[in-house]
Order: C-alpha cells, then structure tokens, then sequence
C-alpha cells in the first residue's frame, strides 16, 4: 500500500532487512490463506472480480534490478495468495509489462488472474503490435480488459477492441482517464459507446467523478476502475504526519491508507481500485480493507472532511 512505513521502535522497513529480519515475508506453501475478499459484480456480463486490485504505475518500473523485480514478484505472489485477481498496466509504464509477466511466470500464470492491459499510442496503425507487443510481455493467451490509455486515439482504438472482442480475442473493453482529466470527453463516451469498464481517479480529495461520471456508469452498466487513490502515494505521506482519527475504527480502517480505500470502495458505482505498490505487507492491508466495514454517506463525508481539513 502506498502509504508510510510504520514499524515498532522508529524501525523503517529499509532498516530491518538491512538487519537480515523480514517481518512481511509471504507466508510458506501450506499456510492458512485469508479469507477471499468480497466481490463486485461486472454489470455487462454478471462476472465478479475482487473490489481490490493492483496497480502497476511506477512501482513496477523497476529495469533490469532484480532484487526490485523479486520484490514485485513478491507482491504478486503475496495479491494472489489473499485472493487478488486483477492487474493493471499499460505500454507507457516502463518496465512494467515485462516485470509482471516475470512474476505471472514464476507462479505458472495462476488461472484467476484478471489481465487488464491499455492500447496507448497516436497511430491507428500502431495500435494491434503494441498490443501484441505487451501479450507477449504478460505472457498469456489474450487479455481480459484492453482499454484506450488516457482517450488517446480512442475514435481509432475502440472500434479495433470492439472487432477483437466480437472475434473472442478478447473479453472486456474499456477506456480510461487520469487526475481528473477529459471528464466532459470521457462523459460523452459513456453515453454514446458500448464499454464494458471506465477508469478514472477517485479519493477524498478527488470528487468530480462524483458529479456526473460515476452515476452515469452505474446508469449505463459501466464497470468502474479508480486509479490514483493515493495521489501517488503523495496524499499517504502528507497523512502521515498526522494522528489517525479514533473514529476510523468504527469503519475498520487502521491506517490512513484504509481510510482512504475504505471511502472510495464505499462509493456504490465503483466495481474496483487499482492501488498500486512494492511492498508485500501494503498487498495483504489493500486486500484486507475490502474485507471490513465500508462507511455509510455520513461517514464517507466525515472521512473527505477529515482528509481535506489536514
């Protein structure tokens, strides 16, 4: 999760496994798994896929480093593990691709992964080679969801996935946006194209998505996606400074980073958040808010006050 370490005795993370300890080390083969998070419906078929999945946008941009990519080997073993299906990324995340399918392929490319890819780039042309191109850095068969990066090219790209999915090559189609951007653009798309999911950002302090977007997907039987629920990780490290407020137990929450994915998931129109992350421990804490308590309106407003009074 992206949020600050928070280790007994002023020990960072950093620090312990420079000691040789490792507190957040993924359980052994055999050992009890948690319980399965909840699930959210896809409106356009009826499938479910877990409220929580894993974002890839920087953290996995890791080279050629291959203790970095051992970790996010790690992370993926760890998302899988506690019940995690979907994975997000895209060709404008670097390395990403390639460290996802290194770590699909060590675990045998586990069969409830849910792959959720992105067509990014200015050419009609170029668009079935990237996607190719990043098939082949996954290292499966088809994607489940491709979606239009950023509405780039979008009147190009979305009749190419629409024909892909007609010929079964691939399953969902989506289109997405970013730090509030394009929402009139991405509002017209909703109400005038067939699409299986949106995704766009959404937090505490993010709420425009409110005004229009997310009741009109909930409308049109839209799956929605929420990126960027921690700013980054920026919105985490601002919280970190202060104190957790006492009644965020009243919803589960046990950090700042739960709190926030807590008032997201809450949000009726929202099928799944894409937190992403490098460290093992922050999976599981992602994974394990869904499993709790979700605020109510009253609390929902309470957590947005709260954050954007700090």
């Amino acid at each position: 999760m992206e949020q600050p370490n928070r280790l007994p005795s002023g020990l960072r993370r950093r620090t312990m496994l420079g000691l040789g300890l490792a507190p957040f080390a993924v359980p052994p083969a055999g050992a009890q798994a948690a319980p399965e998070p909840p699930q959210r419906r896809i409106a356009s078929t009826g499938e479910t896929i877990p409220a929580i999945g894993l974002g890839s946008w920087i953290t996995f941009n890791v080279g050629n480093d291959p203790r970095a990519r051992a970790q996010c080997a790690e992370v993926v073993r760890a998302f899988f593990a506690d019940g995690g299906r979907l994975i997000d990324s895209s060709p404008m995340y670097g390395s990403s691709q390639p460290v996802i399918g290194q770590a699909l392929a060590s675990l045998g490319t586990p069969a409830a992964l849910f792959s959720a890819e992105k067509v990014w780039t200015g050419s009609a042309a170029r668009g079935p080679a990237q996607i190719e191109q990043s098939r082949a850095h996954w290292g499966v068969p088809r994607f489940d969801l491709l979606q239009v990066h950023n509405l780039l090219a979008w009147e190009e790209h979305l009749p190419m996935l629409q024909r892909m999915k007609a010929e079964g090559r691939l399953r969902y189609v989506g289109i997405t946006t970013s730090e509030g951007r394009r929402h009139d653009e991405l509002e017209r798309l909703l109400r005038t194209q067939t699409l299986d999911f949106v995704q766009l950002t959404y937090n505490p302090l993010d709420r425009e998505a409110e005004l229009r977007l997310l009741p009109l997907a909930r409308e049109r039987g839209v799956a929605v996606i929420v990126n960027r629920t921690f700013r980054e990780g920026q919105l985490t490290r601002a919280l970190a400074r202060h104190p957790l407020p006492g009644w965020a137990a009243e919803v589960g929450a046990t950090s700042w980073a739960q709190l926030i994915l807590k008032f997201v998931l809450a949000h009726p129109a929202v099928t799944c958040a894409i937190p992403a992350t490098r460290q093992v421990a922050h999976v599981r804490e992602n994974l394990a808010t869904a499993r709790g308590p979700l605020p109510d309106a009253a609390q929902r407003e309470r957590i947005a006050r709260a954050i954007g009074a700090l």
